[in-house]
């Protein structure tokens, strides 16, 4: 097995080249390092068989030799990211697509898109299904994300029906965990960094919203289970448990052991109101589910944050200011 990972320095793009060498296959790691942290990879160097590429996707993409599966994990994916990177997100969401699709294309290898949750909007279904086509604001803050990704599956199914590339989309729902940047701007890292610093937790508008979050090790092996089939998707990989703002927060206060008091701000513009992913087709075609619950494994997270020797200085990219529009 050799593989190609786009993103492959990110939170999640991490993990997956980390199972990917477990498993004994090639990585070839591509990253521009815009939002990706080296700090992600640095036990991996030395192991054999990773290759690491720093490359802007948006421009020519070539990889020599065959190549059995391209992950395509490129993206900003923290509204502190794409909010301060609104063009590049696009251009990645599509020229990014396109450069990825094309590899797949000319090695004949599967390719697995990491759409998102975020296709869905301001959804007017509860839960939401995949059959559902969502309630985006096309022209909102929010949508050079969320327009990207949708663009991106769109371009996915087309080069599978002209081309008969062997294609497959993930919707992924909140992920969080180990590796997360402390200042992302989502919400998990910073109610997270709050309670350890005993800061207030800013909940945004009545912390009635919720979100349904998913450790990550459920949502990657949610993915190469999907890189593993030829299900062409999409297909929803999340947590179906759902939490209110203020509930999660709560919870990551009584792990944390701290004594910081909530703060309401104000909500984003086009903040979802539910979120909850229906994963009766993940189970069917795939035979998954999330089985790490909220409580193992933020505090999984929680004492992963407690030991990190600098908040202030981890994590690639640009760190967000403390006022920045966020979510679970």
């Amino acid at each position: 097995m050799r593989a190609v990972v786009t993103g492959g320095a990110g939170f999640l793009g991490s993990y997956l080249c980390e199972k990917l060498l477990e498993r004994g296959a090639e990585v070839i790691c591509m990253d521009s390092f815009l939002t990706g942290s080296p700090r992600n990879l640095e036990h991996l160097l030395g192991r054999p068989g990773l290759e690491i590429i720093e490359c802007d996707l948006t421009g020519f993409v070539h990889v020599p030799g065959e190549v059995d599966l391209v992950l395509h994990f490129a993206s900003a994916a923290s509204p502190a990211d794409y909010l301060r990177h609104p063009i590049e997100t696009l251009k990645v969401g599509s020229l990014g697509t396109l450069h990825a699709l094309g590899l797949a294309k000319e090695k004949r290898s599967r390719f697995v898109l990491a759409s998102t949750s975020e296709v869905y909007g301001d959804p007017l279904e509860h839960p939401q299904r995949e059959t559902y086509w969502g309630n985006v604001n096309p022209v909102g803050p929010r949508s050079v994300y969320d327009e990207a990704k949708r663009f991106a599956e769109s371009l996915t199914t087309a080069y599978r029906n002209a081309h008969g590339t062997d294609t497959g989309i993930v919707r992924i729902f909140n992920t969080y965990g180990p590796r997360m940047r402390p200042f992302d701007g989502r919400a998990i890292p910073t109610f997270i960094r709050q309670a350890l610093s005993n800061e207030p937790l800013t909940v945004t508008g009545d912390g009635r919203q919720t979100r349904s979050i998913c450790y990550v090790e459920d949502t990657v092996e949610g993915v190469l289970r999907m890189a593993d089939s030829h299900f062409p998707g999409p297909v929803n990989i999340g947590n179906p448990d759902e939490l209110t703002m203020i509930e999660l927060a709560e919870l990551i206060r009584e792990l944390a052991g701290s004594s910081s008091p909530i703060e309401f701000i104000g909500r984003p513009v086009d903040d979802p109101k539910v979120r909850r992913p229906d994963t009766t087709l993940a189970a069917a075609e795939l035979g998954w589910a999330a089985k790490v619950g909220a409580e193992d494994g933020l505090r999984r997270t929680v004492e992963w944050f407690s030991q990190l020797d600098a908040l202030e200085g981890f994590g690639g990219g640009a760190l967000e200011d403390r006022t920045v529009q966020r979510e679970a």
